[in-house]
């Protein structure tokens, strides 16, 4: 690979080439590939490139306001609250696979919205090595996707064969702050898939509450710098408790803090536990509707790192 700032000065040169003058569009999750990918492409195109960001209700607590904060002024720059929508659909759906493709139906609609407003000619994705690895793909420096509504962008890739630690690298060269380029990976169906019963705004709210104790600890910690992921997840399991004195019956939560290089495989490693008990402590006190909080210790295989 080219050094960081070769890579990108490639980049750009292949991107206007590619583009012209014509319009493209981005959907920003504020993730690492798409905030990467966004801002290459800016670099290149500059205002021609939309980047649509679309809160769909399910992302974790401060993150809305942490991705409007970074790029507003960087990036011609949208953002679309479109929580409700998602959030009446899903209201009731327990199994993952139907709140996946339901989330899937809608980011679709939402985001067609947004292309056809703008007059997108070409699509801006964030995929990378390992997207197209898993599944077989086949490299194709153009090929084309066409919407619901027969709309068809052409799909342009600019770091699609770069690997994870090089795209930080990348990101880090065109100055994004560490909270982006350091993200720990994120499901797109967000907090819906580690909500294990039926998706409600309520329960969705239990699960926010309990990851972002979660989070702030292990950060605190400075654990954040050696694990890949770290969350909670709310199962649909009640157990007995006790709160203050009074007996009570509230859910259990599982946190899986877990290391990996590329997430094919995974591994629990040794935790301090003063951490976990502390991460405990504060989702029980905390969070009135959880009552017990348990250690996910299964590496991956036999487990997954998510949940569902």
């Amino acid at each position: 690979m080219l050094g960081p700032k070769e890579f990108i000065d490639d980049a750009i040169e292949k991107i206007k080439a590619q583009i012209g003058d014509e319009k493209a569009i981005i959907a920003l999750s504020g993730g690492v590939d798409s905030s990467v990918c966004s801002v290459l492409v800016g670099e290149a195109i500059g205002d021609n490139l939309t980047a649509v960001f679309v809160n769909h209700g399910l992302l974790r607590e401060g993150e809305a306001e942490q991705v409007q904060e970074v790029f507003k002024d960087r990036l011609n720059f949208i953002y679309v609250d479109a929580s409700d929508e998602f959030l009446s659909e899903l209201e009731g759906v327990k199994d993952p696979e139907e709140k996946r493709k339901i989330i899937g139906r809608v980011f679709i609609e939402v985001f067609e919205r947004e292309a056809e407003k703008v007059d997108a000619k070409f699509l801006v994705q964030g995929t990378i090595a390992p997207d197209w690895i898993e599944t077989k793909g086949q490299i194709k420096s153009h090929h084309n996707l066409a919407l619901p509504s027969g709309m068809v962008l052409e799909l342009c890739e600019p770091i699609r064969d770069l690997y994870k630690d090089e795209v930080r690298e990348i990101g880090t060269e065109l100055g994004l702050p560490d909270s982006i380029v350091h993200r720990q990976p994120f499901p797109g169906p967000g907090l819906a898939v580690r909500v294990i019963e039926p998706l409600t705004r309520e329960n969705l709210a239990i699960e926010r509450a309990a990851d972002a104790i979660v989070r702030e600890e292990v950060e605190k910690a400075g654990l954040d710098k050696e694990l890949w992921q770290y969350f909670a997840v709310l199962t649909d399991t009640k157990v007995t408790g006790v709160k203050g004195d009074q007996r009570d019956f509230g859910y259990l939560v599982v946190i899986r803090l877990i290391s990996s290089v590329d997430a094919m495989t995974a591994t629990v490693p040794e935790l301090p536990w003063d951490v976990i008990r502390k991460i405990s402590s504060r989702i029980t006190s905390e969070v009135s509707e959880v009552t017990h909080v348990s250690l996910s210790i299964s590496d991956k295989p036999p487990a997954t790192i998510e949940f569902a």
